[in-house]
């Protein structure tokens, strides 16, 4: 394990079929990603490797300056937001395959993405398709329990309508007066997603000092409180670590014991609190999203509540897979809690009618790209 502090002299002393482990958060300093680029190594394997999905991140870099033999990568999400990232992961393990970033953009990411251009598509799927291995859950885990999925639709208050209508509204008047670049403007649409999406799940979130109540807290309060009676234990992830704030301090008050972990929690504290749910402490664990959607093993939960949609479906799939695997051994339900007539509704209809990059690229079904700056103001306009 690569994180003693004498490193060199670990490095050194490496033998024949010996095996390194580092963390990605250890591959990103200067000094370490400095010693490991100048081993010659046999094989490299990046577990989760959609951590370097993006080509500007220190993490990237470091890691495409490794030298191996031959080189792996394993994820459950290969292409998260758009083709760019799936061109990086190639200039990993195969440099040189996808073209430069730019013949990319033009030849594949701007006619799939932009067009849905069939062809481009096609194409790009043949240059990829003998570098993959391909296998779904199903296929590997026949013996898992079953995974039920329920949309609970959140009737928000009249209150609650006519604050939302009001942004809604504020969000549409201040983009039709901005003058702003064709980046900027994107930039800006999505800010004032944002606040539409965090105004679904409690008003307090845009407006702190305000008495609205939330009924997507309600609502969740309602259904976690029926499991608990029928000695289910639940994962709750949010995107919004101040929602999880929210709904951390609704545990205390019911005395609810719980467990706690987003971006912020240092790894031993981390690996404590998954131990503790896993031995029998705490029936609910709250997650955000992006820390907690990979890596973590705990099948004490037989309950996922997703309380806010993520625009892409696979990375909401990969959160709840953290109770749906080896070693669970009861069916698992995932709720997911969406308020009705808003932008939530909107990017619940996109999981439906875009398929995910991906498995369009992996098994050639429909595909969705990018979303352009037009189809999300389309999103704040109807709702």
């Amino acid at each position: 394990q690569f994180s003693s502090a004498n490193r060199q002299k670990l490095l050194d002393g490496l033998q024949p079929l010996d095996m390194l482990i580092c963390s990605y958060g250890l591959l990103q300093q200067e000094e370490v990603a400095q010693m490991l680029s100048q081993v010659q190594w046999q094989t490299i394997v990046l577990d989760e490797a959609q951590s370097i999905k993006n080509m500007a991140t220190k993490r990237s870099q470091a890691a495409m300056n490794l030298k191996a033999n031959f080189k792996l990568l394993t994820t459950g999400t290969p292409i998260e937001n758009h083709l760019g990232e799936l061109w990086n992961l190639f200039r990993f393990i195969n440099p040189g395959l996808l073209g430069s970033f730019e013949s990319f953009n033009q030849r594949f990411a701007n006619p799939i993405e932009r067009y849905q251009d069939k062809q481009a598509r096609n194409k790009l799927k043949k240059l990829i398709q003998p570098f993959l291995l391909r296998r779904t859950k199903n296929q590997v885990l026949e013996e898992l329990p079953s995974r039920t999925e329920i949309l609970l639709h959140v009737e928000l208050s009249k209150e609650e309508k006519a604050f939302y209508e009001a942004l809604r509204r504020q969000a549409i008047s201040k983009l039709t007066e901005s003058n702003a670049d064709a980046g900027q403007k994107h930039l800006q649409v999505l800010a004032e997603i944002m606040k539409l999406r965090r105004a679904c799940c409690n008003p307090s979130l845009v407006m702190p000092d305000t008495e609205l109540s939330s009924s997507k807290l309600q609502l969740f309060g309602e259904v976690l409180g029926e499991l608990l009676e029928n000695r289910h234990k639940a994962l709750v992830f949010s995107q919004f670590v101040d929602h999880l704030h929210i709904i951390r301090d609704y545990l205390e008050k019911q005395s609810i014991k719980y467990q706690y972990l987003d971006g912020s929690t240092p790894m031993a504290e981390r690996k404590r609190s998954v131990d503790a749910f896993q031995a029998g402490d705490g029936d609910v664990f709250l997650i955000s999203l992006k820390a907690g959607g990979t890596g973590l093993n705990l099948t004490a939960a037989d309950y996922v509540i997703h309380t806010d949609p993520w625009w892409n479906p696979a990375v909401e799939d990969q959160a709840s897979d953290r109770a749906h695997r080896i070693g669970q051994q009861r069916p698992v339900t995932i709720y997911r809690l969406v308020a009705k007539d808003t932008i939530e509704d909107k990017i619940v209809e996109l999981h439906h009618h875009k398929r995910d990059l991906a498995d369009s690229l992996l098994e050639g079904t429909d595909m969705s790209g990018k979303i352009s700056t037009e189809a999300l103001l389309q999103l704040i306009h109807e709702g």
